[in-house]
């Protein structure tokens, strides 16, 4: 129907993504504020094939089910960029892949720190290391109409790899007990589902059952579930073949995305960003060394590692900043990369297991991200005037020869052209001005 079409093609715009999540998290928080009680039965109703070992909470279905569709586009997206898009070329990668690297580690040790010195748990070390991409890009697009492409390149390669990092984050450090059976059963699909990609295999109806088993199984082996989701994004062929409009890959992602955006995200964020934000919680945020850990490592450490790692990249390697971009705008998107809610709220999820600890992390994830939210947006609105303002100097043509005034200023007749027209505007200002005074001294003037 027209209808769904239109709807999916609004789905896959970031605007309309970052909008719906930011709708969902405000309706969680009004949800769990409110009426606490039916939010915490509706989050802790359990359903599903306990003889699978799926018989989870609804919280757990969002997390560990629904985000794996979340990570299945950003795997999608990884892929594609990693043979098309910006880290293809190694030269061209090494900018965003340091900043991204930095941006994870210098969060990571800001909350170690403040962790440390405060006596606190350094278990949450990973909560401000991930940024959100449907978030931050959302704010570009929204903010940064003006701006550069190559910054929305530049956020976008910064966020995928940041992504892939967590990712990886979760299956190293938060996998306590494993399963081996149930994995190797896990990677047995993966083979199959990569051997049916190579054949060509087509039909929803022979992957999604497989999808389902695969992710089943990973669920079952201890590894965070989200990682197949990773994984089958991974698989699918982004170039494209001679006859081809879109690869395999672009053409699943163009399905699954308005999926993502308008359905497993939001409904994650509806479970997860349910905090109680009384008078003495948000308070808390500041004087708990966790909480205060994971704000600043979200508001000032990922600034300053985006910030300072792309520029040590650039003084001490052959990797260049694009000649599009100025250091006000690296700066801009380091605080907009701050915004850390989706993975963010997921780590903090993984890393304690005290129900009072993992409600105040969640405060100080939305409040870090509300923070730099607020910060970069300011940033990029500065940097969006001062580009128009290039650009309104770009397309002055004063002396109304056609061509822009910026062009011609080597042309000596354009010297003569610009002074005959400030002769003309000075002298109709002293007509102007010979006219205001004749008509004050009259005494019967209708001035």
């Amino acid at each position: 129907l027209p209808e769904r079409n239109y709807l999916a093609d609004a789905l896959r715009t970031e605007t309309v993504g970052g909008v719906i999540l930011l709708v969902a998290a405000v309706a969680a928080l009004i949800w769990a504020n409110t009426f606490g009680s039916s939010y915490t039965t509706v989050s802790h109703f359990h359903f599903g094939p306990g003889a699978l070992g799926l018989h989870l909470s609804v919280a757990h279905w969002a997390a560990d089910g629904l985000l794996a569709i979340f990570f299945f586009v950003a795997g999608v997206e990884l892929k594609r960029e990693l043979v098309a898009g910006e880290l293809r070329d190694p030269k061209a990668a090494a900018l965003p892949v340091v900043a991204a690297l930095c941006g994870m580690a210098v969060p990571a040790i800001f909350y170690t720190l403040v962790t440390v010195l405060g006596s606190g748990s350094t278990s949450g070390w990973a909560v401000p290391t991930a940024t959100d991409i449907a978030f931050a890009l959302a704010v570009l697009a929204v903010i940064g109409t003006s701006l550069p492409s190559a910054l929305r390149a530049f956020l976008l390669t910064l966020a995928v790899v940041d992504d892939l990092f967590a990712i990886l984050i979760i299956a190293v450090f938060f996998t306590e007990n494993i399963n081996f059976v149930a994995l190797i059963g896990a990677f047995a699909g993966l083979a199959v589902f990569y051997l049916l990609l190579r054949l060509n295999v087509r039909g929803w109806y022979v992957y999604v059952p497989l999808a389902l088993v695969i992710w089943g199984l990973m669920y079952n082996s201890g590894i965070h579930a989200t990682i197949a989701g990773v994984a089958m994004g991974l698989m699918l062929r982004c170039t494209r073949r001679d006859g081809e409009e879109r690869s395999p890959g672009e053409r699943i992602e163009h399905l699954i995305r308005p999926l993502s955006a308008g359905f497993a995200v939001p409904l994650f964020a509806l479970f997860s960003a349910g905090v109680s934000l009384s008078g003495g919680a948000v308070a808390g945020v500041f004087t708990r060394p966790e909480t205060l850990g994971v704000v600043l490592g979200l508001v000032v450490g990922k600034t300053v590692g985006i910030y300072g790692g792309t520029w040590l990249a650039t003084r001490f390697t052959r990797a260049e900043l694009n000649k599009e971009l100025a250091w006000a705008d690296v700066f801009a998107v380091a605080s907009l990369a701050g915004i850390g809610f989706t993975v963010s709220l997921l780590i903090g999820e993984l890393a304690f297991t005290d129900a009072d600890m993992v409600n105040e992390i969640k405060a100080s994830v939305l409040l870090g991200s509300l923070i730099a939210a607020v910060l970069s947006g300011v940033l990029l609105k500065l940097r969006v005037r001062r580009y128009r303002a290039l650009t309104d100097a770009e397309e002055l043509d004063e002396d109304e020869s056609g061509v822009p005034d910026v062009y011609e200023q080597g042309d000596p007749e354009y010297h003569l052209r610009m002074a005959a027209i400030h002769e003309k505007k000075a002298a109709e200002h002293r007509r102007l001005a010979q006219l205001a005074g004749a008509a004050s001294n009259k005494p019967d003037s209708p001035a």
